[in-house]
């Protein structure tokens, strides 16, 4: 949710947002007439339950002839105070509904409109030279580390089986993305794949992209899609101790996405797929720290991609491409040579204090007050790198080679096709 506070202060700043985001700015006019109500019904019910106590004092005070009519007003005052806290309860449900349904305010210099204007911010690397570049997929089969087939017998469309190196491509690439978490003041956590209700509202994954989320109505639960739903219920309803800097979590997990609406998008091969695994990095600080934690956040998935020695460029994405929760968004696109186009293999979003103020997660600032605390989160390894794997260090024979800092967990330097 936002600061109401900044939504008092310059609501013009929140329909701006509204606007960069493609999204109704009267939404912004109909959560101040709500906190107004609220704060008007909050002050009547007070005002009479103040009077009827002040009305209880006075019966055991008065006389025998008095009492009838003091005991006939206090009598009054009980059913005007139960009809104001009935009002009070219908004024804050308006307003916790009209509070939920304003995403995150924009940071300022982030491009407006849609998924197509974004801005790039740099461009890394060479794309390489490939004659008829074949598809990850392609590659995959022939050298026996993917299978699409036996996946789909199993479990349907967008499942798959990473068989023998492929295997061990994927857990290696995991690993080295602990150990880069963990050499940076990362705690490696193995998240839960299933939470509350609660945990994935509070992340703000039940809004506009809720059919997203694969539910299980049995047990009231729900399939996460990333390790940040986790990462971010973890300190729900606590008081964190920031004084010694940002807590920095890196949480690995299965993850799982329904791909709703995006039938004939990506079909092909393990790009778009309804379970992966991915370490997730998610950071809590003060707030004014968020912006700089965004950049480091940024810094070390640079550092993993240097690993796997891809081309690459970072793009600050349009506000009108944003989550609900993110104020800001940068996304790392690798190089995918069989389409001859840049694909998205990591996202870093700042959130600064909206999931937090959803999930009741504060600290206390220097003066010992309670105060809300920001959130980031930033992809640092997942199943879709593959692709840009396989593709980019593809050889004229059909081998893949290795990428140095993957050979030790691969336990080879090259990937030959299978005879």
């Amino acid at each position: 949710m936002i600061d109401l506070n900044l939504l008092r202060e310059d609501p013009d700043r929140v329909r701006r947002s509204q606007v960069g985001r493609g999204e109704d700015p009267a939404l912004v006019d109909a959560l101040l007439a709500a906190d107004t109500a609220r704060r008007s019904a909050i002050a009547t019910a007070d005002s009479l339950r103040a009077e009827q106590k002040a009305a209880s004092r006075s019966v055991g005070a008065a006389s025998p002839e008095d009492r009838p009519a003091l005991l006939a007003r206090a009598k009054e005052l009980a059913e005007q105070v139960k009809a104001a806290e009935v009002a009070q309860s219908d004024a804050e449900a308006a307003m916790t509904g009209a509070h939920m349904a304003i995403a995150n305010v924009v940071i300022d210099g982030v491009p407006a409109g849609g998924v197509d204007d974004f801005a790039v911010l740099d461009v890394v690397g060479e794309q390489p030279a490939i004659d008829n570049p074949r598809d990850h997929l392609e590659l995959g089969e022939a050298l026996g580390l993917i299978d699409m087939g036996r996946g789909a017998k199993v479990s349907g469309s967008r499942f798959y089986f990473l068989t023998g190196r492929g295997a061990l491509l994927q857990l290696g690439l995991l690993q080295l993305a602990i150990r880069v978490a963990v050499d940076n003041g990362f705690t490696p956590m193995i998240t839960p794949s299933l939470v509350r209700p609660e945990i994935m509202s509070g992340t703000g994954f039940l809004g506009a992209h809720a059919d997203e989320v694969y539910r299980l109505e049995a047990d009231d639960l729900y399939l996460v899609g990333t390790s940040e739903v986790p990462l971010a219920g973890y300190h729900s309803d606590e008081i964190l101790d920031l004084s010694s800097g940002p807590l920095r979590y890196a949480g690995w997990s299965s993850c799982f996405r329904r791909e709703a609406g995006s039938y004939g998008k990506d079909t092909r091969g393990i790009i778009r797929v309804h379970q992966f695994d991915k370490v997730e990095g998610f950071v809590y600080c003060r707030p004014a720290e968020a912006e700089a934690e965004h950049q480091r956040l940024l810094g070390w998935q640079r550092e993993m991609l240097a690993r796997i020695e891809v081309p690459y460029r970072v793009i600050d994405v349009a506000a009108g491409d944003l989550g609900s929760s993110a104020a800001r968004k940068f996304d790392c696109e690798a190089w995918v040579p069989s389409q001859e186009a840049y694909r998205e293999l990591t996202s870093t979003s700042n959130c600064t204090t909206f999931q937090a103020r959803r999930l009741a997660t504060r600290y206390r600032d220097e003066n010992g007050k309670p105060q809300t605390a920001a959130t980031l989160n930033g992809t640092l390894a997942t199943t879709r790198w593959l692709v840009a794997i396989l593709e980019n260090h593809q050889q004229p024979d059909g081998s893949v080679r290795v990428p140095a800092a993957l050979v030790p967990y691969v336990g080879t330097e090259v990937l030959e096709p299978m005879r």
